[in-house]
């Protein structure tokens, strides 16, 4: 399992480009209206007919996904490694020996298969198969960046049938990213290095932003080591980090290299939740605050603090809108029978008109 695991890992670093979606499709996309068509990560221009109902992942990033906007329920197959979420055990699981189990997502008879790129690149010939057999595939692009991982769940939620509760946890996403970067100015940030099983994570990954959005110097990628690739003990007396961010599935990495480095010396080890730390998915976030908390806890209750002014603030904005939707509802003219014959008071029908269309223009605004 950890080749397999290292071997995602490393064909993560050769990420395809995506396709521009065309201007008519992304229109589509912001209002969730079906049929959609559009370009994905592959090239490969991708219709959904209608609002899908059931929907397989083929990789726990986009299973998370779906979990984190509230629509698990339309998820009938999931991979091995999403089993950790709420719920995911009473799924369909369509991991098998070799990858994707081609032959169980097809006999869920889904509506749309969810691919992340990284799915993708280690196995084409699989999503080809599914294709061939008539199901819609969506193959997107990984998440490089926080914001790009924040970018992913709201296009999620568009495909998805999910527009609202997509884009409202990408902006919650890109909230906190503009938080901790609020509580970080002026702050000194430490070199860090992102270590399992003698990997490391360089610039042009998701886990570097994760590390650096939370205030640490990725060492690696000053190493100029890019995606995820190897460390040597040598590069690690020389980078000398003074913390060690481990996913929780890792062992903590010990030697004559790792032992006379200031992270070790002093304790300043962070075991980060793997599927929070790992996954390019709304829980990245999470796995930014406990690093946040452990190297900067000053700036960690700043940040707390920033939080929740902009919780309160985004609570505020919806109750004003709420009461200007009742307003608006309360303000419109009611009519009865009389008002509606050829005896009503010239012009009265388009004065109804005129105000019909600036409600729907509101609600349209909301949406």
């Amino acid at each position: 399992m950890f080749k397999r695991f290292v071997a995602v890992l490393l064909a993560a670093t050769v990420i395809l480009s995506a396709a521009p979606m065309p201007v008519a499709a992304t229109a589509q996309a912001d209002q969730c209206t079906f049929p959609m068509t559009f370009t994905d990560a592959t090239g490969t221009e991708v219709t959904i007919s209608e609002d899908p109902e059931r929907i397989v992942t083929t990789n726990p990033s986009a299973a998370q996904t779906m979990w984190e906007i509230g629509a698990q329920d339309e998820v009938v197959g999931l991979s091995q490694y999403a089993l950790y979420l709420d719920g995911a055990s009473k799924k369909t699981n369509v991991s098998g020996s070799g990858g994707v189990n081609v032959e169980a997502v097809i006999g869920l008879e889904p509506d749309l298969v969810l691919v992340p790129n990284t799915t993708y690149v280690t196995e084409p010939d699989k999503i080809q198969q599914l294709r061939g057999a008539g199901l819609t595939v969506a193959v997107f692009e990984s998440g490089d960046s926080l914001t790009g991982v924040a970018d992913k769940v709201e296009r999620v939620g568009n495909i998805t049938g999910n527009c609202e509760a997509g884009a409202e946890r990408a902006d919650e996403m890109r909230t906190s990213i503009a938080n901790m970067e609020r509580a970080l100015e002026g702050v000194e940030q430490p070199v860090g290095l992102n270590a399992f099983f003698g990997y490391t994570s360089g610039s042009g990954t998701f886990i570097s932003e994760v590390m650096t959005n939370a205030g640490l110097r990725n060492g690696a990628a000053e190493a100029n080591i890019t995606g995820f690739g190897q460390i040597n003990e040598e590069l690690v007396v020389t980078m000398d980090p003074e913390y060690i961010v481990v996913p929780s599935h890792a062992p903590i990495p010990s030697g004559p290299a790792y032992n006379s480095t200031t992270a070790i010396q002093e304790g300043n080890v962070i075991v980060v939740d793997a599927n929070n730390l790992q996954q390019p998915a709304p829980r990245a976030i999470d796995a930014s605050e406990a690093i946040l908390e452990a190297v900067h806890p000053d700036a960690y209750e700043r940040y707390q603090q920033l939080q929740n002014e902009s919780e309160t603030t985004s609570d505020a904005t919806t109750e004003a809108e709420t009461m200007t939707d009742e307003q608006t509802t309360e303000s419109m003219p009611t009519t009865d029978a009389s008002e509606t014959t050829e005896g009503a008071a010239p012009g009265f029908g388009l004065v109804v008109s005129l105000v019909a269309l600036a409600a729907v223009a509101f609600l349209a605004r909301r949406q």
